[in-house]
């Protein structure tokens, strides 16, 4: 792919993908990386093979372009589009400002509801609280997990299940419906609605905000899920804490836990884990028990991902069983510290 005219404008979206990642240099791209899909990863480091030389002006374009819209992204977060164009066409022009809003537009979808994400939990509470569960549902679906765990743990008890069922068990909302809540809400910003279905809401939204409420809240409902939908239940307990997120532990609780866990699965669990989950492990095992086994990991050469992901599976169960016996403390609800 090598440019000579200098017109990034020319290469397609992959291409200036793989122009940004050279640019940017293997240690500021690797940590991009993480945050993409295997597909994705692939896509870009085929692009990256095949990419022979860029122009020094294709590179400058790209790179622009990229602060651009990054730039974009930040003020449309602050205060919404219009907001964002009024300051990008101080920064680089009327014509500029409207090129970068409607590459963001058209690739970018705008979050329906967004004048109420910046509005505070408790008076919104007051403003929702009486609306159907299934409007609540739709509201606390499109906020942020922080803003909807303070949202449903003040609902009455009686509506707090109800409420969370609805928002793990919607996939995709109409526009129209969508459209007639904001309205209620706020008529100015109907116009922000996407065209086409929007997918919202689903398990990870309702973990995301069962994650967040206190523990009290997330019992109450999980309770009352499990006599309700056993299945959709189990299904948003085995996401409620993963694996991985053992890094978030201290020491201490680490070693609570790795008592209570057999030694065979966690061999087989850390075989499929990072090497940073493997060395906190470790870490907090004896050297003699630690040794023993990496020593059975190497043994077991390669094994299926879901002897894996059981293994795990059955480590977080321990956890989780720790919890709700009292003898390790998670945070929850905003970052209080974890003590056992």
């Amino acid at each position: 792919m090598a440019r000579t005219n200098g017109v990034q404008d020319d290469l397609t979206g992959t291409e200036k993908a793989a122009v940004l990642l050279i640019a940017l240099g293997p240690e500021k791209s690797s940590v991009l990386f993480k945050h993409l899909k295997e597909e994705e990863i692939e896509t870009l480091t085929l692009e990256i093979a095949n990419t022979r030389s860029v122009s020094p002006q294709v590179k400058d374009g790209v790179l622009e372009e990229f602060y651009q819209i990054c730039l974009a992204q930040q003020y449309i977060a602050e205060g919404g589009i219009s907001y964002a164009k009024n300051l990008l066409e101080k920064a680089f022009g009327e014509e500029q400002a409207q090129q970068v809003i409607g590459k963001l537009t058209a690739s970018l979808q705008v979050r329906p509801f967004e004048f109420i994400r910046k509005t505070d939990p408790s008076q919104l509470l007051n403003f929702i609280q009486d609306e159907h569960p299934q409007t609540i549902a739709l509201i606390l679906a499109y906020l942020s997990p922080a803003q909807s765990a303070q949202i449903v743990a003040a609902l009455p008890l009686d509506k707090q299940a109800d409420v969370a069922k609805r928002i793990a068990k919607m996939d995709r909302t109409s526009p129209d419906v969508i459209k007639e809540v904001e309205n209620v809400l706020e008529r100015k910003l109907a116009s922000l609605v996407n065209q086409d279905y929007t997918i919202v809401g689903g398990v990870d939204a309702i973990v995301g905000i069962l994650n967040t409420v206190d523990r009290g809240t997330e019992k109450h409902i999980m309770e009352n899920l499990e006599i309700e939908e056993p299945e959709l239940a189990d299904e948003i307990r085995k996401k409620m804490f993963v694996f991985e997120d053992i890094l978030a532990l201290d020491d201490k609780t680490i070693q609570r836990i790795l008592r209570d866990v057999d030694s065979n699965d966690l061999g087989m669990a850390l075989k499929g884990s990072t090497e940073e989950v493997q060395n906190v492990i470790f870490n907090n095992l004896s050297k003699r028990l630690a040794l023993m086994i990496k020593e059975d990991m190497d043994f077991m050469g390669p094994v299926r991902m879901k002897d894996v992901e059981e293994a795990q599976q059955k480590i977080v169960n321990t956890i989780r069983k720790l919890e709700d016996s009292g003898e390790i403390i998670i945070a929850r609800g905003g970052g209080d510290e974890i003590v056992v």
